[in-house]
């Protein structure tokens, strides 16, 4: 059986900033605990325990946190990654 949704636990010490980057697919992200700043092309948005955020396919985002923190990222299983000014994409192994 292959899966069509696959799901990600996401932890972030304060502090860090994941790289800028691009998903093929839409995202559903949950926080758990702590806070969020997601930056979806040049927005950003403060996302605290117990909220969700859907991200649209194909913008550039980042996501920092600004203390530490512990979410639920959810999007189809067939997404790859890009980073601007890169070439190719990468396959999401938590996905499949």
């Amino acid at each position: 059986m292959v899966a069509e949704l696959g799901t990600r636990s996401v932890s972030m010490n304060g502090g860090r900033t994941g790289p800028e980057h691009r998903i093929s697919r839409e995202q559903v992200w949950t926080v758990a605990a702590g806070s969020l700043d997601v930056t979806h092309e040049g927005r950003t948005e403060r996302v605290a325990a117990g909220r969700t955020l859907v991200l649209p396919p194909d913008g550039v985002r980042r996501v920092r946190a600004p203390e530490n923190a512990e979410a639920y990222a959810a999007m189809r299983a067939d997404g790859v990654a890009s980073v601007p000014g890169a070439d190719g994409t990468r396959e999401l192994p938590w996905a499949r």
